[in-house]
């Protein structure tokens, strides 16, 4: 099929989509500022908007520290737009930064991080994108119907990536894969930078459009005589085979094993286990046991990671980690925000390493060294209090709780092995839209969201 019909068919097939996901009816129906979280997720999980319309080579910005300025300015944009949005919303706001003290605590401790980075200039510029983030998952939660809402986030941004993705792969090499710039090596990238963004990408739409299959399949028995609810279900399906096929092209052992894992807890969660909060902690528990004793016996690591099609120094990284923590920097405040890689330590890396990394292959030594024992600490409280949050509300109509103890869980076990939980990444994003979310349902005809956020758990 020549590239240009290619790319008609897969708007054509990007519309059907959603046309098939529209709104069903008043219960459903979103704020049109949704679009703003979207793109702006898009542009995390693929490319800046510089590199799409070829004002910038796709690989310049990892040669200068100034970025581009074109980014710089729709980024901007954006990020003014959605702040004009949190005004409008000011009350729904302020009662979910009520609820997220936690939250906003960890984003001010990173803006006074900047003031001990080597690279304050830098610093201010990715804290900017923080804050976006952070604007852009407030959105979300603060429409009139955030369970609606979250539903939607998930599936336009899926629509987006996965059908481009493929599209890429397969009628534009030169922008839908890399070669290895030492082996030469074929890697296919889709719409992002590389193999393991691809793999990020999978990962979250996946396990979205898992769970939303098995959704559809309960609200179309309840609504058979509705062909209208058939809609989403078919939708979410094309969405999941098109992420089947990227998992096997992506070659993301991490990726797809988190799916798998995420997708088990789905699985287990609404097939199983029923509604009972406290059954839920048997799952994490055996998780975190698996984890703890593949950690504890090297016999038990060596065939996990062999399994996974990986070697046992997980292509590099445990070396990368020694580094790291034997490295002299403040262990308690760390060297400020994303600015560890920056300067003669990256340059220390770059000529110890033939790959040149980044990133620390790990979220958890990654926000140590950017933020210290005081971020790790942040981090770690998250964590407990984004899990109590999510046990506490599984009890839901809206059955967001299933998807988002899917998310949580993949998101922690994937910051293993990738750092994520950083400026802009798709993981960060969902990551934060599932533990700041205080209620799941959306407010009835007796209550609004204001009342819904500030109502406590039970």
């Amino acid at each position: 099929m020549p590239p240009l019909v290619a790319t008609v068919a897969c708007t054509v097939l990007i519309a059907g989509l959603f046309w098939l996901d529209r709104d069903r009816d008043d219960s459903t129906r979103t704020s049109p500022a949704l679009w703003l979280p979207v793109i702006w997720t898009f542009l995390g999980a693929s490319r800046m908007a510089s590199q799409w319309l070829g004002v910038q080579p796709i690989d310049a910005m990892d040669v200068t520290l100034e970025g581009s300025p074109f980014d710089r300015l729709v980024l901007l944009g954006f990020l003014v737009a959605g702040l004009a949005v949190l005004v409008a919303r000011s009350e729904r706001v302020g009662a979910l930064l009520r609820a997220n003290t936690l939250v906003v605590l960890f984003f001010c401790y990173c803006a006074v991080s900047v003031l001990w980075s080597d690279f304050p200039f830098v610093a201010v510029k990715r804290l900017t994108k923080g804050i976006g983030n952070l604007t852009m998952v407030l959105i979300v939660l603060s429409d009139p119907r955030p369970a609606a809402a979250i539903k939607r986030f998930f599936a336009r941004t899926g629509f987006l990536l996965i059908p481009l993705s493929v599209l890429l792969i397969k009628y534009y090499p030169a922008l839908g894969r890399v070669y290895n710039r030492w082996t030469w090596e074929v890697t296919v990238t889709g719409v992002s930078s590389d193999k393991n963004g691809l793999g990020a990408i999978c990962l979250f739409v996946g396990l979205a459009s898992f769970w939303r299959v098995i959704e559809e399949r309960r609200e179309g028995r309840r609504q058979a005589a509705d062909a209208r609810a058939r809609g989403p279900l078919l939708a979410q399906c094309v969405v999941l085979v098109m992420v089947a096929w990227l998992f096997g092209k992506a070659d993301s052992s991490t990726a797809l094993a988190c799916f798998l894992l995420g997708a088990a807890v789905i699985v287990m969660t609404t097939r199983v286990l029923g509604d009972e909060p406290s059954r839920v902690h048997g799952i994490v528990a055996t998780i975190a046991g698996v984890m703890l004793m593949v950690g504890l016996f090297p016999n038990g690591f060596t065939h996990v990671v062999q399994a996974l099609g990986r070697n046992t120094t997980l292509t590099g990284r445990t070396d990368i980690w020694d580094d790291l923590l034997g490295m002299d920097f403040n262990r308690v405040l760390g060297t400020g925000f994303e600015s560890f890689w920056l300067g003669s330590r990256a340059d220390w890396f770059a000529e110890k390493y033939y790959f040149h990394p980044n990133q620390a292959h790990n979220g958890y030594i990654e926000m140590y060294v950017n933020l210290g024992l005081v971020g790790l600490g942040f981090l770690v409280l998250l964590l407990v209090k984004g899990y109590a949050r999510i046990v506490n509300a599984y009890r839901s109509t809206s059955g967001l709780g299933t998807l988002r103890l899917a998310v949580f869980v993949a998101a922690v076990v994937y910051n293993v092995t990738e750092a994520t939980f950083k400026v802009m990444h798709p993981i960060w994003i969902v990551f934060l839209l599932v533990i700041a979310l205080p209620a799941l349902a959306d407010p009835g005809p007796a209550e609004d969201a204001v009342t819904l956020y500030e109502r406590p758990a039970t």
